[in-house]
């Protein structure tokens, strides 16, 4: 029996996952705010800013029966090393063109997209290995602590990305590949007891039963489906730098402020969880969670202070790490182990690359309808799915315990 007061980083294997997902979280904000000032400071386009989602969302989805069988095939650490180091290389290679002067839009589109294919596997076999590293009852506050994780670096990351844009792109892109190789040392450092995962040979039946198995689980489905639309319709973060430059007249700095915001609030909810993690009523938790995702989102959209900007982007952070937290609790802990990177793989499609998906819808409704009334419709948008939610999944709702054995 795990002592309910035990902290995962009693366990050396979780605390270089912790540090290496803070690094290669970090990596990745510094560079959505390099490529983001400078596609838009190319462009000055909206749906350009736009496409830097879609180009990272397709090869997750075109990936994610491939990336799940992977990582249930081969050894985690060594696919999550692989696909930091090409994430590296990547990022090295905007820095040097954009040092050379011989950077283009259709380069750095290139390149995030080798940088979306590389995470296509790296997100859900991140996802797959945690459960390995600690006791099963301690998951829950893994999960939060490991939230905590990405939150402190989203936090970080943006500030550092913006700070250093001051000095140009190269400099962003620069630190990035670093926090990516140092991301992949670390990985390589987790030592784990755990007896390897029975290669079963390659099927269709082997290939789709990540989503048979969720479409199995009402409340996983519910879960997992929730968040997709949520954040689907409320990605707002997309539409930063025109709220930076255009609406709340700010530069680089003010950028990566609004880009840290949601974090602030998202760090502080998961840390909250690590220390008490959600016991009862996790399904109404969870609505609760989304529907003020969607009132934030709305106040966001019609604030012209940069002070009321950042507030309601602190909540925004905060209410979606409520559904986080429920959400990647509840699917590992109703998902066997030899069958979670294949889950996690569909997870990520729904749930990681949504956050592009929903970049690049925020963008076409921003080019058609304005930055205000595309943030507005998202917000909005939201609150309908969470009505809709509760009526197709009411298993979800009725959730009380995110498991039944502790």
């Amino acid at each position: 029996m795990i002592a309910p007061d035990v902290s995962p980083f009693h366990h050396r294997a979780f605390a270089r996952f912790w540090f290496a997902r803070v690094a290669t979280t970090m990596a990745y904000q510094m560079l959505a705010v390099g490529v983001g000032w400078q596609v838009y400071a190319l462009t000055d386009s909206a749906l350009d800013l736009g496409f830097i989602g879609l180009v990272q969302f397709l090869p997750a989805l075109l990936l994610v029966l491939v990336s799940g069988h992977v990582a249930d095939r081969y050894d985690r650490r060594a696919v999550v090393r692989i696909c930091q180091m090409i994430e590296a290389i990547a990022v090295a290679a905007l820095a040097i063109l954009s040092a050379r002067g011989w950077i283009t839009e259709g380069l750095i589109f290139a390149l995030v997209a080798l940088v979306g294919s590389a995470r296509a596997f790296e997100a859900p076999t991140l996802q797959a290995l945690l459960p390995g590293l600690l006791p099963i009852p301690l998951l829950p506050r893994a999960v939060a602590a490991s939230a905590s994780a990405n939150q402190t670096a989203v936090i970080i990351g943006p500030a550092a990305g913006g700070l250093l844009y001051l000095l140009g792109p190269t400099a962003v892109y620069a630190a990035s590949a670093s926090l990516f190789l140092l991301a992949s040392v670390l990985v390589w450092r987790i030592r784990i007891e755990r007896v390897p995962p029975k290669r079963e040979p390659a099927s269709l039946q082997s290939i789709f039963a990540g989503i048979a198995f969720i479409r199995s689980q009402p409340a996983v489905l519910g879960a997992i489906s929730l968040d997709l639309f949520a954040v689907l319709l409320g990605g707002a973060t997309a539409l930063l730098p025109i709220y930076a430059r255009d609406i709340l007249g700010t530069g680089p700095w003010g950028l990566g402020l609004l880009r840290s915001a949601p974090a602030v609030g998202a760090l502080s909810m998961a840390l909250f969880f690590a220390r008490h993690p959600p016991a009862r009523r996790v399904g109404k938790t969870m609505f609760t969670g989304v529907a003020t995702f969607g009132f934030a989102t709305i106040v966001f959209a019609v604030s012209t202070s940069f002070a009321l900007s950042l507030v309601s982007l602190v909540v925004l952070g905060a209410s979606d790490m409520v559904s986080v937290v429920i959400r990647s609790s509840l699917v590992q802990l109703d998902t066997p182990d030899a069958m979670r990177g294949r889950v996690s793989a569909v997870n990520s499609v729904f749930i990681g690359t949504s956050n592009q998906l929903g970049e690049f819808e925020s963008g076409v409704t921003a080019a058609l309808l304005g930055t205000v009334p595309a943030v507005l419709l998202g917000g909005f948008g939201t609150l309908l799915v969470v009505v809709l939610w509760m009526r197709l999944f009411p298993a979800l709702l009725r959730r009380d315990r995110l498991h039944s054995v502790v």
